[in-house]
């Protein structure tokens, strides 16, 4: 099947400035809480006004790949900033192992990472929820030794804000904190302690352009059919550029929690196999089951389907065999973002005075082995919009 461009170099351009100033000037439209307008807070590093370190916990909901690789990026941005130093991160850690190194090996006057303050709902068991929150809250509330938890994920900003946030909480690597009710809006989390990144109208930007590059009359849609699988898999967003747009979406209940690992992947799997058949295009979600290894396998069933494709997570699913996606930002500058956030609270900013805006790059990122397989000619425009090009 020959899919024909029907967008050329200046309108595929306009798109995606137009998408990113509306972001910004989304961002930049309601005030943020005052003292954010009036004081500027240093990243520089210093201890606490007792003189001892900052301490940090981590809690997050389960093993999946994002986590540790945020986590490194945040503390890789800390270094940078000078609050610590510390040896190469080994490759291929679990969020647990990677924080066990870090509190075991960095050094710094200024931070501790607590080797035991360090929690996980099971492995994406809803049944341990209740049981970490509790116990993170008694942890806060005997030993007082926690200056500030990275809770990474949706599950983990979830059960943070539950709690109300007792210390400063930084919520990283969640697909829509918003919709997930992690905070109250782009512009403010809601509570005094508590800090999420957000991207404005990020995943409808991605869908918008995609249905613009090929355009589609059926988008296939893969996610676990609960309130955290469809925030996870940003479908309200792809339902609103669907009514927008006039195209169907058909979507697979792929279950991915309260099972083990390797039946999430065989069921996200099963999914994309079964909807190849049935649609016209292929919107790849954010999903516990989706591990790299797993990309690479969709991506394979999907070139035999000639089914083109684009990743809701960024160009390192191009790289895998997907078709397209939006550059994503490399990870430094992201944890650069959170550890300038960490830096400034521990200079004296509340988490709820700091922007929680980020706006990706619009940058395209296309497999071009893969535009062959499926029988998509990109013409020289697409390719000089892009901004990564696999072969």
């Amino acid at each position: 099947m020959k899919f024909l461009l029907r967008i050329i170099l200046l309108p595929l351009v306009t798109l995606l400035a137009g998408s990113l100033a509306q972001a910004v000037t989304t961002g930049d439209a309601a005030a943020p809480p005052p003292a954010a307008q009036t004081r500027v807070f240093p990243t520089t590093p210093h201890a606490r006004p007792d003189g001892r370190k900052w301490r940090l916990g981590y809690y997050d909901g389960g093993n999946y790949s994002e986590y540790p690789r945020t986590l490194r990026a945040v503390v890789e941005g800390l270094q940078k900033l000078g609050w610590l130093t510390l040896p190469a991160i080994p490759a291929d850690l679990d969020s647990h192992q990677m924080w066990q190194f870090i509190a075991a090996n960095a050094k710094s006057s200024t931070l501790q990472f607590v080797d035991d303050a360090w929690w996980q709902a099971g492995n994406f068991d809803a049944a341990q929820r209740p049981v970490m929150r509790a116990a993170i809250e008694q942890r806060i509330k005997d030993k007082h030794d926690i200056d500030l938890i990275i809770a990474m994920g949706t599950w983990a900003g979830q059960d943070m804000a539950t709690l109300g946030a007792p210390v400063p909480t930084i919520v990283g690597s969640t697909s829509d904190p918003v919709g997930s009710g992690i905070i109250k809006s782009d512009q403010d989390s809601g509570m005094d302690n508590l800090f999420a990144r957000v991207q404005p109208d990020r995943y409808q930007r991605q869908v918008r352009l995609f249905h613009q590059i090929v355009p589609f009359k059926t988008l296939g849609l893969v996610y676990e059919d609960s309130p955290e699988g469809r925030t996870y898999a940003a479908v309200s967003a792809v339902e609103q550029v669907a009514k927008e747009d006039n195209f169907k979406i058909v979507s697979c209940n792929a279950p991915a929690t309260n099972i083990d690992a390797a039946q999430a992947t065989l069921n996200a799997v099963d999914c994309y196999r079964k909807l190849s058949t049935q649609v016209d295009a292929m919107y790849i979600t954010v999903q516990r089951g989706l591990t790299p290894d797993a990309v690479t396998q969709v991506a394979d069933i999907l070139r035999q389907a000639k089914v083109p494709s684009f990743a809701m997570l960024g160009s390192d699913q191009v790289r895998a065999g997907l078709l397209m996606s939006l550059a994503q930002a490399s990870y430094s500058y992201v944890g650069l973002f959170y550890a300038e956030t960490i830096a400034r609270i521990f200079n004296g900013a509340k988490p709820r005075q700091l922007s929680q805006i980020w706006v990706d790059p619009a940058k395209i990122a296309i497999n071009l082995a893969t535009a062959r397989a499926i029988g998509f000619d990109p013409p020289v425009d697409i390719l000089l919009a892009a901004d990564e090009v696999y072969q």
